[in-house]
Protein backbone atom coordinates (compact mmCIF):
# COMPACT_ATOMS: atom_id res chain seq x y z
CA UNK A 1 0.00 0.00 0.00
CA UNK A 2 1.69 3.18 -1.17
CA UNK A 3 1.90 6.04 1.33
CA UNK A 4 1.61 8.60 -1.47
CA UNK A 5 -1.29 6.98 -3.30
CA UNK A 6 -3.36 6.01 -0.25
CA UNK A 7 -2.48 8.22 2.74
CA UNK A 8 -5.77 7.95 4.64
CA UNK A 9 -6.97 4.92 6.63
CA UNK A 10 -9.31 2.57 4.78
CA UNK A 11 -11.95 0.43 6.50
CA UNK A 12 -12.23 -3.16 5.30
CA UNK A 13 -15.76 -4.54 5.71
CA UNK A 14 -16.33 -8.25 6.38
CA UNK A 15 -19.51 -9.98 5.21
CA UNK A 16 -20.64 -13.58 5.03
CA UNK A 17 -23.78 -15.08 3.50
CA UNK A 18 -26.64 -12.75 2.52
CA UNK A 19 -30.16 -13.73 3.50
CA UNK A 20 -32.86 -13.86 0.80
CA UNK A 21 -36.62 -14.43 1.17
CA UNK A 22 -37.64 -18.10 1.22
CA UNK A 23 -34.02 -19.26 0.91
CA UNK A 24 -32.60 -21.43 3.69
CA UNK A 25 -29.32 -20.27 5.20
CA UNK A 26 -26.25 -22.47 5.00
CA UNK A 27 -26.35 -22.93 8.77
CA UNK A 28 -29.09 -22.26 11.33
CA UNK A 29 -26.73 -22.08 14.33
CA UNK A 30 -27.22 -18.77 16.24
CA UNK A 31 -23.47 -18.17 16.24
CA UNK A 32 -23.53 -18.26 12.44
CA UNK A 33 -26.83 -16.44 11.89
CA UNK A 34 -25.67 -13.36 13.80
CA UNK A 35 -23.18 -12.74 10.98
CA UNK A 36 -25.81 -12.96 8.23
CA UNK A 37 -27.00 -9.69 6.69
CA UNK A 38 -30.24 -9.54 4.71
CA UNK A 39 -29.91 -8.75 1.01
CA UNK A 40 -32.03 -5.58 1.37
CA UNK A 41 -29.83 -4.41 4.25
CA UNK A 42 -26.69 -4.96 2.18
CA UNK A 43 -28.20 -3.06 -0.76
CA UNK A 44 -29.09 -0.16 1.53
CA UNK A 45 -25.53 -0.04 2.86
CA UNK A 46 -23.98 -0.12 -0.61
CA UNK A 47 -26.38 2.56 -1.91
CA UNK A 48 -25.40 4.80 0.99
CA UNK A 49 -21.72 4.41 0.12
CA UNK A 50 -22.49 5.35 -3.47
CA UNK A 51 -24.51 8.39 -2.35
CA UNK A 52 -21.47 9.63 -0.44
CA UNK A 53 -19.27 9.34 -3.49
CA UNK A 54 -17.38 6.44 -1.94
CA UNK A 55 -16.06 3.52 -3.96
CA UNK A 56 -16.44 -0.10 -2.91
CA UNK A 57 -13.15 -1.78 -3.75
CA UNK A 58 -11.35 -5.10 -3.53
CA UNK A 59 -8.31 -5.89 -1.41
CA UNK A 60 -6.27 -5.97 -4.61
CA UNK A 61 -7.40 -2.45 -5.53
CA UNK A 62 -6.81 -1.09 -2.03
CA UNK A 63 -3.29 -2.48 -1.74
CA UNK A 64 -2.39 -1.10 -5.17
CA UNK A 65 -3.56 2.35 -4.08
CA UNK A 66 -5.38 2.72 -7.39
CA UNK A 67 -8.93 3.15 -6.08
CA UNK A 68 -10.45 6.47 -4.95
CA UNK A 69 -11.83 7.20 -1.50
CA UNK A 70 -13.98 4.37 -0.21
CA UNK A 71 -14.05 1.10 1.73
CA UNK A 72 -12.93 -2.43 0.97
CA UNK A 73 -15.71 -5.03 0.67
CA UNK A 74 -14.90 -8.64 1.54
CA UNK A 75 -16.95 -11.82 1.85
CA UNK A 76 -15.85 -14.96 3.68
CA UNK A 77 -16.74 -18.64 3.13
CA UNK A 78 -18.05 -18.70 -0.45
CA UNK A 79 -21.83 -18.86 -0.01
CA UNK A 80 -23.85 -19.01 -3.24
CA UNK A 81 -25.35 -15.62 -2.40
CA UNK A 82 -21.93 -14.13 -3.20
CA UNK A 83 -22.85 -14.65 -6.85
CA UNK A 84 -26.66 -14.48 -6.94
CA UNK A 85 -27.20 -11.62 -4.46
CA UNK A 86 -24.04 -9.62 -3.68
CA UNK A 87 -22.48 -9.59 -7.16
CA UNK A 88 -25.48 -8.03 -8.98
CA UNK A 89 -25.74 -5.25 -6.39
CA UNK A 90 -22.02 -4.54 -6.58
CA UNK A 91 -21.95 -4.61 -10.38
CA UNK A 92 -24.86 -2.15 -10.59
CA UNK A 93 -22.86 0.30 -8.48
CA UNK A 94 -19.55 -0.40 -10.23
CA UNK A 95 -18.06 -1.61 -6.94
CA UNK A 96 -15.23 -4.08 -6.54
CA UNK A 97 -14.96 -6.72 -3.82
CA UNK A 98 -12.85 -9.66 -2.68
CA UNK A 99 -14.56 -13.02 -2.16
CA UNK A 100 -12.55 -15.37 0.09
CA UNK A 101 -13.40 -18.97 -0.79
CA UNK A 102 -13.30 -22.04 1.47
CA UNK A 103 -12.62 -24.79 -1.06
CA UNK A 104 -13.98 -27.60 1.14
CA UNK A 105 -17.42 -25.94 1.12
CA UNK A 106 -17.70 -25.81 -2.68
CA UNK A 107 -20.63 -27.79 -4.03
CA UNK A 108 -22.32 -28.17 -0.65
CA UNK A 109 -25.87 -26.93 -0.09
CA UNK A 110 -25.96 -23.14 -0.09
CA UNK A 111 -22.38 -22.72 -1.26
CA UNK A 112 -20.82 -21.88 -4.62
CA UNK A 113 -19.88 -24.55 -7.13
CA UNK A 114 -16.52 -24.49 -8.88
CA UNK A 115 -18.24 -23.18 -12.00
CA UNK A 116 -19.82 -20.37 -10.02
CA UNK A 117 -16.47 -19.36 -8.51
CA UNK A 118 -15.11 -19.08 -12.03
CA UNK A 119 -18.16 -17.02 -13.04
CA UNK A 120 -17.62 -14.68 -10.09
CA UNK A 121 -14.02 -14.20 -11.18
CA UNK A 122 -15.03 -13.60 -14.80
CA UNK A 123 -17.38 -10.85 -13.63
CA UNK A 124 -14.24 -9.00 -12.55
CA UNK A 125 -14.31 -9.68 -8.82
CA UNK A 126 -11.18 -10.47 -6.84
CA UNK A 127 -11.07 -14.08 -5.58
CA UNK A 128 -9.15 -14.87 -2.41
CA UNK A 129 -8.73 -17.94 -0.21
CA UNK A 130 -10.35 -18.70 3.15
CA UNK A 131 -8.64 -22.09 3.76
CA UNK A 132 -9.60 -25.61 2.74
CA UNK A 133 -11.82 -26.80 5.63
CA UNK A 134 -12.29 -23.63 7.75
CA UNK A 135 -10.36 -24.73 10.89
CA UNK A 136 -8.88 -22.48 13.55
CA UNK A 137 -5.42 -22.19 12.03
CA UNK A 138 -3.75 -21.30 15.31
CA UNK A 139 -4.76 -24.75 16.63
CA UNK A 140 -3.03 -26.64 13.82
CA UNK A 141 0.35 -28.29 13.78
CA UNK A 142 2.95 -26.92 11.37
CA UNK A 143 2.48 -29.70 8.82
CA UNK A 144 -1.29 -29.09 8.68
CA UNK A 145 -1.00 -25.43 7.79
CA UNK A 146 0.17 -26.10 4.24
CA UNK A 147 -2.92 -28.17 3.44
CA UNK A 148 -5.12 -25.32 4.67
CA UNK A 149 -3.21 -22.39 3.22
CA UNK A 150 -1.19 -23.45 0.16
CA UNK A 151 -3.25 -26.31 -1.28
CA UNK A 152 -6.56 -24.40 -1.57
CA UNK A 153 -4.69 -21.48 -3.16
CA UNK A 154 -3.47 -23.80 -5.91
CA UNK A 155 -6.96 -25.29 -6.31
CA UNK A 156 -8.61 -21.89 -6.76
CA UNK A 157 -5.92 -20.71 -9.17
CA UNK A 158 -6.53 -23.78 -11.33
CA UNK A 159 -10.26 -23.10 -11.09
CA UNK A 160 -10.19 -19.47 -12.22
CA UNK A 161 -6.97 -19.30 -14.24
CA UNK A 162 -5.72 -16.33 -12.21
CA UNK A 163 -3.35 -15.78 -9.30
CA UNK A 164 -4.87 -15.89 -5.81
CA UNK A 165 -2.97 -13.28 -3.81
CA UNK A 166 -5.08 -12.73 -0.70
CA UNK A 167 -5.98 -14.90 2.28
CA UNK A 168 -8.37 -14.45 5.22
CA UNK A 169 -8.21 -16.38 8.50
CA UNK A 170 -11.21 -18.54 9.47
CA UNK A 171 -12.77 -17.35 12.69
CA UNK A 172 -10.17 -14.61 12.87
CA UNK A 173 -7.79 -17.01 14.64
CA UNK A 174 -4.12 -16.69 13.69
CA UNK A 175 -0.60 -16.51 15.07
CA UNK A 176 2.95 -15.90 13.85
CA UNK A 177 3.10 -19.39 12.32
CA UNK A 178 0.03 -18.63 10.20
CA UNK A 179 1.60 -15.39 8.97
CA UNK A 180 4.76 -17.24 8.01
CA UNK A 181 2.77 -19.93 6.19
CA UNK A 182 0.85 -17.35 4.12
CA UNK A 183 4.09 -15.63 3.16
CA UNK A 184 5.67 -18.94 2.16
CA UNK A 185 2.60 -19.71 0.04
CA UNK A 186 3.25 -16.47 -1.90
CA UNK A 187 0.16 -14.59 -0.81
CA UNK A 188 0.41 -10.79 -0.83
CA UNK A 189 -1.86 -10.21 2.17
CA UNK A 190 -3.64 -11.85 5.10
CA UNK A 191 -6.87 -10.45 6.54
CA UNK A 192 -7.87 -10.89 10.17
CA UNK A 193 -11.02 -10.02 12.13
CA UNK A 194 -9.38 -7.25 14.16
CA UNK A 195 -11.69 -4.23 14.05
CA UNK A 196 -9.49 -1.41 12.83
CA UNK A 197 -8.84 0.57 9.68
CA UNK A 198 -5.75 -0.01 7.55
CA UNK A 199 -3.38 2.71 6.43
CA UNK A 200 -0.27 3.01 4.30
CA UNK A 201 1.95 1.71 7.09
CA UNK A 202 -0.28 -1.27 7.98
CA UNK A 203 1.27 -4.72 7.76
CA UNK A 204 -0.44 -6.40 4.77
CA UNK A 205 -0.21 -9.70 6.66
CA UNK A 206 -2.30 -8.36 9.53
CA UNK A 207 -5.09 -6.44 7.82
CA UNK A 208 -7.96 -5.40 10.08
CA UNK A 209 -11.60 -5.86 9.09
CA UNK A 210 -14.90 -4.73 10.58
CA UNK A 211 -17.57 -7.43 10.75
CA UNK A 212 -20.98 -6.21 9.57
CA UNK A 213 -23.53 -8.10 11.62
CA UNK A 214 -27.21 -8.91 11.30
CA UNK A 215 -28.06 -6.30 13.93
CA UNK A 216 -25.78 -3.52 12.60
CA UNK A 217 -28.05 -0.47 12.01
CA UNK A 218 -27.32 1.86 9.10
CA UNK A 219 -26.18 4.82 11.28
CA UNK A 220 -23.60 2.59 12.99
CA UNK A 221 -22.49 1.22 9.62
CA UNK A 222 -21.97 4.80 8.43
CA UNK A 223 -19.93 5.62 11.53
CA UNK A 224 -17.69 2.59 11.10
CA UNK A 225 -17.09 3.24 7.40
CA UNK A 226 -15.74 6.65 8.36
CA UNK A 227 -13.38 4.91 10.80
CA UNK A 228 -15.10 6.26 13.90
CA UNK A 229 -16.03 4.31 17.03
CA UNK A 230 -13.90 1.31 16.17
CA UNK A 231 -12.23 1.52 19.57
CA UNK A 232 -15.42 0.13 21.12
CA UNK A 233 -15.19 -2.93 18.91
CA UNK A 234 -11.51 -3.26 19.77
CA UNK A 235 -12.25 -3.26 23.50
CA UNK A 236 -14.84 -6.02 23.08
CA UNK A 237 -12.35 -7.89 20.92
CA UNK A 238 -9.67 -7.68 23.61
CA UNK A 239 -12.09 -9.15 26.13
CA UNK A 240 -12.89 -12.02 23.77
CA UNK A 241 -9.20 -12.61 23.08
CA UNK A 242 -8.55 -12.88 26.81
CA UNK A 243 -11.34 -15.44 27.15
CA UNK A 244 -9.96 -17.43 24.22
CA UNK A 245 -6.51 -17.54 25.81
CA UNK A 246 -7.98 -18.83 29.06
CA UNK A 247 -10.57 -21.24 27.65
CA UNK A 248 -8.95 -22.16 24.34
CA UNK A 249 -10.74 -21.81 21.01
CA UNK A 250 -13.08 -24.76 21.51
CA UNK A 251 -13.87 -23.85 25.12
CA UNK A 252 -14.66 -20.30 24.12
CA UNK A 253 -16.95 -21.53 21.32
CA UNK A 254 -18.85 -23.79 23.72
CA UNK A 255 -19.38 -20.88 26.12
CA UNK A 256 -20.51 -18.58 23.29
CA UNK A 257 -22.93 -21.22 21.96
CA UNK A 258 -24.43 -21.64 25.43
CA UNK A 259 -24.88 -17.88 25.90
CA UNK A 260 -26.35 -17.39 22.43
CA UNK A 261 -28.72 -20.30 23.03
CA UNK A 262 -29.97 -18.68 26.20
CA UNK A 263 -30.41 -15.36 24.42
CA UNK A 264 -32.39 -17.02 21.62
CA UNK A 265 -34.64 -18.79 24.11
CA UNK A 266 -35.50 -15.49 25.81
CA UNK A 267 -36.49 -13.95 22.48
Amino acid sequence: MSAESNPTPVVYLMYHELERPERALCDADPGYVRYIVHETQFREQMNWLKSQGWKGQSVEQALSGAAPRGVVITFDDGAETDLIAAAPILKDLDFGATFYITTGFLGKRGYLSRTQVRELSELGFNIGCHSRTHPYLSDLAEEQLQSEILEPKIQIEQMIGRAVNHFSCPGGRWDARVVQATKQAAYRSMATSEARANCASSDPFCLGRVAIMRDTPLPLFQTWCAGHGLWKLQMAEQARSGAKRILGNRGYDRLRAMLLGRKESKE
